[in-house]
């Protein structure tokens, strides 16, 4: 299978998800920003959006960073996604992934994120925006 090297950005953060009940209701609180994801199946509401957003009383065990990679990919193209969580699986970094009509997202646990970039650049894959070295505050101390 041929592996894409794909073009990502960070969008800021931290991000949150949550799971509610299948029947709750939206809450407004899930709406805002600049990227937010509702998923509601007959098991569960499952919301991302910034963490921010989170009233006191939800709670959501981990802070996300939040990669969009850089589509539109056309639905014929196959191991988009592969190609870009497959090496973080390799190194036991676990992802949550969203895939929306144009490209996807990955979701990736703050305290995991020690040498993801490394390790996304050494599959050829490419920080857009690198000028904004945010994700350098997870770096592990030299």
């Amino acid at each position: 299978m041929q592996r894409h090297q794909l073009k990502f950005r960070w969008l800021p953060g931290p991000y949150a998800i949550v799971r509610l009940a299948p029947d709750a209701p939206i809450p407004e609180w899930a709406t805002r920003g600049e990227f937010t994801s509702i998923t509601r199946t007959p098991d569960e509401l499952s919301i991302v959006c910034p963490a921010d957003n989170l009233p006191r009383d939800v709670d959501s065990k981990h802070h996300w960073i939040c990669l969009k990679l850089e589509g539109p990919f056309p639905f014929s193209q196959t191991g988009v996604l592969l190609s870009f969580i497959e090496p973080l699986s390799r190194n036991d970094i676990p992802i949550f992934a969203i895939s929306t009509y144009d490209t996807d997202y990955v979701l990736l646990q703050e305290d995991q994120m020690g040498n993801v970039m490394d390790i996304l650049r050494e599959a050829g894959h490419e920080l857009l925006g690198g000028d904004d070295e945010s994700w350098r505050k997870f770096l592990p101390p030299k």
